[in-house]
């Protein structure tokens, strides 16, 4: 079985070959920045986010903290610290899973599929079940205003994060976070 250090290591360089912008924290590999992109095909298809990525010591047997750094809005990502509610990260995450698996099919999966029934953002979750075009129109809004390539520039040149998103917050054991998903991942 290989250590922990080994399979940081690894992961974080698959990521760091793959097609992904990765900034390192002080060149640590348990801490870095992903630049993330939007799926086509959604209304987030034009947002470019700064992802949050912290990796803990027991890594993979524990899940990683991840948060967007960047505005966004969807039922289950939290505006204002970027927790992101996903049942695969926080509660099912298995060392199977690596980090290329978290920006090329979850966090996709998530932003494809918002799980409207469990929000840590109620005023996304209650537009997108009522008024779902206002929904779409909402997140058309926050990525011009949040989530451009240009403000992902930004906040990734910002190494300080003093705007108004808090930089996302390790979670001891990822407690309060209890999202569901659809099944099918």
């Amino acid at each position: 079985m290989s250590s922990p250090r080994r399979r940081i290591e690894t992961d974080v360089m698959k990521l760091l070959m793959s097609d992904y912008e990765v900034t390192l924290v002080n060149d640590n590999m348990q801490e870095f920045y992903v630049r993330f992109h939007g799926p086509n095909e959604t209304p987030y298809a034009e947002g470019v986010w700064k992802i949050h990525v912290e990796l803990p010591s027991e890594y993979p047997w524990r899940s990683p903290s991840i948060g967007f750094v960047n505005r966004i809005f969807h039922p289950n990502i939290d505006e204002l610290s970027g927790s992101v509610c996903l049942d695969v990260i926080n509660q099912t995450w298995s060392p199977m899973f690596d980090m290329i698996n978290i920006f090329e099919v979850f966090l996709p999966q998530l932003l494809r599929y918002p799980n409207a029934s469990d929000p840590l953002n109620g005023e996304a979750a209650a537009l997108l079940l009522r008024e779902p075009q206002t929904y779409t129109a909402k997140v058309k809004d926050y990525i011009q205003r949040y989530a451009s390539k240009d403000h992902a520039d930004a906040s990734l040149d910002d190494s300080s994060d003093n705007d108004s998103m808090s930089s996302i917050e390790t979670e001891s054991e990822n407690e309060e976070v209890t999202g569901q998903m659809d099944d099918d991942i």
